[in-house]
């Protein structure tokens, strides 16, 4: 390994070449050219990409179809909270279908290769599906926010509510996200060259002001939307949970539970769940927000090698969901084991409380 890097790095010094030289001719328009003074990469960086992409898109696009499967073939499954966790499964599978393919090619030639209006598709797609993704969690934040903390004051999510909330996003995401089509910034090769995103080098008002909006609208604004419903969401879980304390305290018995009280545990499971769902979108799309914010204040030099992690990292978020709900959701898990019972985790079938649904029917009939 040692004697074939050093043997590159002499090829490197004989010939003048850089990262841009394998580009076709069509594209070099849309090159910046920051990335003319770096050396191509190592081909062996190329292969290790490619080989992660391809085993991250067949994990993702089993996984997240598996998901969708289950869910939408499953009566039980089948309620108003589900529907958001089918369009975020859904959206990571759009993903990985269509992005990965196409990055394990162009990591085989080490460029770009499908041409300059598949590359301007490509970023848009990359953009279109995180954006969906983490606006989709949002929403999904948003729901154990009002069943929790509201209880029966609030409004049950209904279908049509969800399917309303599940169109917004879409649409919203898919106005972001055309933007660059119509001048207001563009998608172009990155440092790597065999993947596309945002141009977050150009050095005009009108470019930077892009990544600025997007990201308030794709990153902050859902960031901090959760993390709001988040704190209410703990704090309301342990009020309750102080609350049941002290009245068994009273009572002079252990514990007090009730179908309300395992209800509410239940939803707080799920919580959890959606925390580290969440949480992992964020380690995920991170990197790429740095390696942005870097580009357009002129922070520090991007290499090439760079840019490959945050492609790897921000495409990797489409892994962690089928895993994390497969391993956390009772009724998920029951059903793999029906359909694909050589897939499945075991689980105990007596556990019938989904840990996706956002009905309070069981708080409903303690009160009644």
């Amino acid at each position: 390994m040692a004697s074939y890097a050093a043997a590159w790095k002499a090829a490197e010094a004989v010939v003048n070449l850089t990262v841009v030289d394998k580009v076709p001719a069509d594209m070099l328009h849309m090159v910046d050219s920051h990335w003319y003074q770096f050396p191509p990469m190592n081909p062996l960086w190329h292969a290790m990409l490619g080989w992660a992409i391809f085993f991250l898109c067949l994990i993702s696009v089993i996984g997240n179809g598996m998901v969708v499967y289950i869910f939408t073939n499953t009566r039980t499954l089948r309620t108003p909270s589900n529907l958001l966790v089918v369009n975020l499964a859904f959206s990571d599978f759009l993903m990985m279908f269509t992005m990965g393919p196409p990055m394990v090619i162009n990591c085989y030639y080490e460029t770009w290769v499908f041409g300059a209006f598949a590359c301007e598709v490509y970023g848009m797609f990359g953009s279109l599906f995180g954006c969906v993704s983490i606006w989709t969690m949002t929403m999904i934040a948003f729901d154990r926010y009002n069943v929790i903390v509201k209880g029966l004051s609030a409004k049950p999510l209904t279908n049509n509510g969800a399917l309303v909330q599940i169109f917004g996003v879409w649409f919203a995401s898919l106005g972001w996200t055309l933007a660059p089509f119509f001048g207001w910034n563009r998608y172009v090769p990155e440092g790597n060259m065999s993947a596309c995103g945002t141009d977050y080098l150009t050095d005009t008002m009108l470019s930077r002001s892009y990544i600025l909006v997007y990201s308030m609208f794709v990153y902050f604004a859902p960031l901090l939307l959760i993390i709001y419903s988040y704190i209410f969401i703990i704090k309301a879980v342990s009020a309750h949970e102080k609350n049941m304390r002290e009245q068994a305290k009273k009572m002079n018995v252990a514990s007090l539970r009730s179908q309300e009280t395992q209800s509410t545990s239940t939803e707080m499971k799920l919580a959890k769940v959606a925390l580290v769902t969440i949480s992992l979108w964020f380690m995920a799309w991170t990197p790429y927000l740095i390696i942005n914010y870097t580009g357009i204040f002129k922070a520090a030099p991007i290499t090439p090698l760079a840019t490959i992690w945050g492609s790897l990292f921000a495409k990797a978020n489409a892994v962690y969901n089928p895993i994390v709900y497969g391993i956390s959701h009772p009724k998920y898990r029951a059903a793999l084991y029906q359909k694909f019972p050589a897939l499945s985790c075991s689980d105990s079938v007596e556990d019938t409380q989904s840990m996706a649904s956002a009905e309070t029917t069981v708080a409903e009939k303690t009160a009644a």
